[in-house]
């Protein structure tokens, strides 16, 4: 108990009035301060002290024991047992059994006192509890559900689970075990939303889901397979007005899809593209209202963006007009277009994205991208990416082009730079010389910090190595190792002299280095790997070493 929050603890003032007698102190006398000003709700300082004398003095509660959880379970069971008895003898009038079902609703709000002792929850899977818990979650009496459900997510909230997570990982194992999630999405198509009480179970079975994937997030595989993915798409898809459970929904599908490749490849297979990209074409032309719905749109460009990191997803947003969405939503510039601009990014990803690459430019995006490129808009104050972002997706976007496009497509994607007497290379070098300057900086930062480190005595390890090398991501090295590589598919590749002539010249009045641009993408081959194939990899890095040994 925080006493001290205690103490200060203002109350709303009711709006009703007592009698009070002539023994009776008035409220105002007690509460007036040494000012001498009176106030409804404050505590003089002797007051204070008094209260935190007499909380200090109290006696902590009796604390629960094994002998006390063993009877409060068998009272519990004895519960159950009789109104499954009366349900069954009389299962045509409820009279009879209404008495026994109000005895097992009170048991189980008997129940919550387990949660305040973590570490008798093995007792739980001892004595055939959790069993019995799961069984009433599909019970007749929806009001005996929902009172479950609240048991399940108050003893599964993440604080309470790492208190004691030996006695923790007994209770999430035999939930597990008894397939938790299954029944919980059973019951789920039950519930009405539009009734209180079983929208807020609707939202307390959501919070059992993910208090479970935080403290195990290897269950979110058995998750998927049980039905949850499904349920979840068919929920966001409804046309019920917005609401916290359509946001909470959306919130548990990105945790699902986040890093499990299992549900991204069954997101796919159920269809799940075509349905985020059927909720995402109503932020098209219409800006979310609220906070929360503003919140539940970029969960929902973040759950496709997990999803396109299969590259079979990618053929299926293909063939679902992904692309065309994204590119209109550029276009529409509501606040979805910076969110379309990351997605079109995971889209044109690799060779399975070579497709999406082609049909970009032939929908004429170019005319959407190019000005994205040429001008970072700020960040919304209501949501959507970074500057920083901004200039890696676009970034990636062109890059991706200049790889995958066909020649014919990557010649107008070069003509883009030629145009207005090579405006884009000029923004093209100004981003080099920006992420250039960053890098160099953080560069000379850490090989300050390991000169420190090493005359002091102590040894850089691989994990050292690994931080240095992500504060260098985070000064945006990767952003200038897609910038440096467009340089180099523009001057060697491209056909068109004047571009490189411009670079060249842009570098020489900057004082930039040619050599500094080659071992920017020497690096950048360094660390290029390939899920596919060793021998893939290998190509891909030749390649980019050619395009370097060219320069």
């Amino acid at each position: 108990m925080d006493v001290g929050e205690l103490l200060r603890f203002n109350p709303d003032k009711p709006d009703l009035k007592r009698k009070t007698t002539n023994d009776e102190t008035s409220v105002e006398s007690k509460l007036k301060r040494s000012t001498g000003e009176v106030t409804g709700n404050e505590l003089t300082e002797e007051e204070r002290e008094k209260i935190l004398r007499m909380v200090e003095q109290e006696p902590d509660g009796p604390a629960m024991d094994e002998a006390d959880l063993r009877q409060l379970i068998l009272r519990f069971e004895k519960k159950v047992y009789k109104n499954q008895e009366m349900r069954i003898k009389y299962p045509d009038q409820p009279e009879k059994f209404m008495t026994s079902e109000v005895d097992l609703n009170d048991a189980i709000q008997e129940m919550h006192v387990i949660a305040t002792n973590p570490n008798l929850y093995h007792y739980l899977v001892d004595l055939n509890a959790v069993k019995s818990l799961l069984g009433l979650i599909s019970h007749g009496n929806t009001d005996i559900s929902i009172a479950v459900i609240d048991l399940l997510q108050e003893l599964t909230d993440v604080d309470t689970l790492n208190e004691s997570e030996e006695a923790a990982e007994a209770l999430v194992d035999a939930l597990l075990e008894d397939q938790i999630v299954a029944t919980l999405v059973q019951n789920l198509d039950r519930l009405d939303d539009n009734l209180k009480e079983e929208s807020e179970a609707i939202h307390n079975t959501l919070g059992i889901i993910e208090n479970m994937t935080e403290f195990r997030p290897e269950m979110c595989v058995d998750a998927g397979q049980q039905g949850l993915m499904q349920w979840l798409l068919k929920r966001l898809k409804s046309k019920l007005a917005f609401d916290a459970n359509k946001l909470y929904c959306s919130e548990i599908l990105a945790i699902l899809l986040q890093d499990t490749p299992e549900n991204r490849e069954l997101l796919g297979e159920v269809n799940g593209i075509d349905s985020l990209l059927q909720r995402l074409a109503g932020f098209k032309r219409h800006d979310p209202t609220t906070t929360e719905e503003i919140e539940m749109m970029e969960n929902l460009f973040n759950c496709m963006c997990s999803a396109l990191m299969l590259p079979s997803n990618r053929g299926r947003f293909l063939k679902g007009e992904g692309v065309q969405l994204m590119n209109l939503m550029l276009r529409e510039k509501k606040l979805s277009r910076f969110s379309a601009l990351k997605v079109l990014d995971h889209a044109m990803t690799g060779d399975e994205g070579a497709e999406n690459c082609n049909k970009f430019v032939e929908i004429l995006g170019l005319r959407s991208v190019f000005p994205l490129f040429m001008k970072t808009h700020k960040k919304h104050k209501k949501g959507g990416i970074s500057e920083d972002d901004h200039e890696e997706h676009v970034s990636s976007i062109i890059a991706s082009m200049l790889k995958h496009c066909t020649v014919a497509n990557k010649l107008r994607v070069i003509n883009k730079f030629v145009e207005n007497d090579h405006a884009k290379v000029d923004r093209l070098m100004e981003l080099h010389f920006k992420y250039l300057t960053r890098v160099q900086n953080v560069d000379d930062r850490i090989e300050k910090e390991k000169q420190a480190r090493l005359q002091g005595g102590d040894i850089i390890d691989d994990d050292q190595e690994d931080e240095y090398y992500l504060r260098r991501l985070d000064a945006g090295l990767f952003t200038l190792q897609l910038i440096d590589y467009i340089m180099l598919e523009l001057s060697c590749s491209s056909g068109v002299s004047t571009i490189k002539q411009r670079i060249l010249q842009l570098l020489n009045m900057h004082k930039g280095s040619i050599t500094a641009v080659r071992n920017v993408v020497r690096e950048y081959a360094g660390n290029i790997g390939d899920a596919k194939s060793k021998e893939h990899g290998d190509a891909e890095r030749q390649r980019l070493l050619e395009l370097v040994n060219r320069f």
